[in-house]
């Protein structure tokens, strides 16, 4: 089932000889929704293939199969309206200094896009997940390389994808898979690639980031690698409802056994009496939470480790201590520190590095000044959270919002990390280590890690795109010398 180099390189020139095929949009959007509606036909087969290979539960399964769905169908929608074309026209002007020529932008498909999966996401973030379904929108064909821990699941997916292509006279191989840890850094170092989107940890994403650096002929790299996703409790919020931020964090950081790219890995907590009742509010929470089988064992064995490695340090408390809790199976629990412990470079810098699993850190703070210190020493985030109290929505809180914000890419008041609407106003991404550059994974937008601008100067109307001649055939939302029409 291990890809070769020869089948790598069949793969990524069948797919570079499907380019064409995809240029016409109203074809693009058809064969999206013609994908969704598959895979949710489907729904019963792909949900079984993926709880038999990662236990995730049909539940969540069959949530995660209607968000896939529906990422297909949002991106047809962005194909037909054609906005992300991002068509600027600027007609000729001599009274300028210097004078402009005519000129007309439109962005275009980069090429054949590397998409390498999700274990913790069979269907929404990895074959038919939202890297594809855009870079599939863009006009893109893809070669995914699939997650290990589910096999089956991917082969199923592509398959249903590749029968809609047929459906609408595309060639099957828009949307092809690999398997093996040497096919995807073949993949990656392909010269007919053009660009890779990954999701996974930050080893193996700056590995692949590296390579994809080094080619002779550099390539975009869009990575999702790790993230903390901390969560700033304010005195007075946890003054206020200690009781309802504990029961809900402990909510969140469980959710799927503690392996959401989004989990709050990490909380800033006031000492005191109000913080104390959060936290026997979190360890009732968490005490309550069943055993967990994680995606693999190798996930499994690096989070009993991790955590007991975290437990170790000095002036670290558990008051529910994670770790194995079966055979099989870990068991969720969430240590506490002093912030004191955290403000300096240290030993105990290992508790502001993610671990993947049902685990969180809760750092206990005396004063403003060790929230900013802490904060201070924080990598790039996905997610960073603020819970404060009801009269708090100015001041302190404000500057703690401002604090926050160059840590992340999703900024939250009152409310959990986990759970990523698909809308377009939304980002998934965020500071390094968080992703490798500044574009979203979710959303409408993330469409635009796909594609390049290009101008056309002084070109006769017979030689321009449809898109760009001056009548609007398609009838394009565009930007005519400064005025969107």
């Amino acid at each position: 089932m291990e890809a070769t180099a020869e089948e790598v390189d069949r793969a990524v020139r069948a797919a570079h000889a499907s380019r064409d095929a995809l240029a016409d949009r109203t074809v693009r959007a058809a064969f999206l929704r013609t994908a969704a509606g598959l895979l949710a036909g489907a729904e019963e087969h792909v949900v079984e293939a993926a709880d038999a290979e990662t236990a995730l539960g049909p539940a969540r399964l069959t949530g995660e199969l209607a968000r896939t769905a529906a990422q297909l169908r949002a991106f047809a929608e962005v194909v037909e309206e054609g906005a992300y074309l991002d068509i600027h026209i600027d007609h000729e002007d001599g009274s300028r200094t210097p004078p402009w020529p005519d000129l007309r932008r439109i962005k275009i498909p980069l090429g054949v896009v590397a998409v390498y999966a999700a274990s913790n996401f069979p269907l929404a973030f990895s074959v038919p997940g939202g890297d594809t379904a855009s870079a599939l929108a863009a006009g893109c064909p893809v070669v995914v390389k699939a997650h290990p821990d589910h096999p089956a699941t991917s082969e199923l997916c592509a398959s249903l994808l590749r029968r809609a292509a047929v459906q609408h006279g595309l060639p099957e191989d828009v949307v092809s898979v690999l398997h093996g840890f040497d096919a995807g850094v073949e993949l990656v170092k392909h010269p007919l690639v053009s660009a890779a989107g990954f999701t996974g940890s930050v080893r193996g994403g700056r590995a692949l980031f590296d390579a994809a650096a080094a080619r002779p002929v550099p390539i975009p790299f869009h990575g999702e690698l790790g993230s903390l996703n901390p969560v700033v409790v304010t005195e007075a919020a946890a003054a206020e409802r200690g009781e309802q931020i504990g029961a809900g964090l402990g909510s969140s950081m469980t959710m799927g056994s503690g392996q959401f790219c989004t989990k709050p890995g990490f909380v800033l907590a006031p000492s005191g009496e109000a913080g104390d009742r959060l936290l026997k509010s979190l360890t009732e929470s968490v005490s309550g939470t069943g055993s967990g089988v994680m995606l693999d064992h190798r996930m499994r064995d690096a989070f009993v480790a991790g955590v007991a490695e975290r437990a170790a340090l000095p002036d670290v408390d558990t008051p529910v201590t994670p770790g194995a809790g079966g055979e099989h199976t870990v068991s969720a629990g969430f240590l506490t520190v002093p912030a004191r412990r955290l403000a300096e470079t240290g030993p105990h810098d290992a508790l502001l590095e993610e671990c993947f699993g049902p685990v969180t850190v809760v750092a206990r703070y005396d004063s403003q000044d060790e929230v900013t210190a802490v904060l201070s020493r924080l990598p790039g985030n996905l997610t960073a959270t603020l819970q404060i109290a009801t009269q708090e929505a100015d001041g302190a809180a404000a500057g703690l919002l401002r604090e926050l914000t160059p840590l992340a890419g999703r900024v939250l008041v009152n409310g959990w990390p986990t759970g990523v609407a698909v809308a377009p106003a939304q980002h998934h991404g965020g500071p390094y280590p968080a992703t490798t550059s500044t574009s979203t994974s979710v959303g409408a937008t993330a469409v635009e890690r796909w594609l390049r601008p290009v101008s056309y100067q002084s070109t006769p109307e017979a030689l321009l795109p449809p898109e760009l001649r001056e009548d609007n055939p398609l009838g394009l939302p565009r930007r005519v010398d400064g005025r969107l029409k």
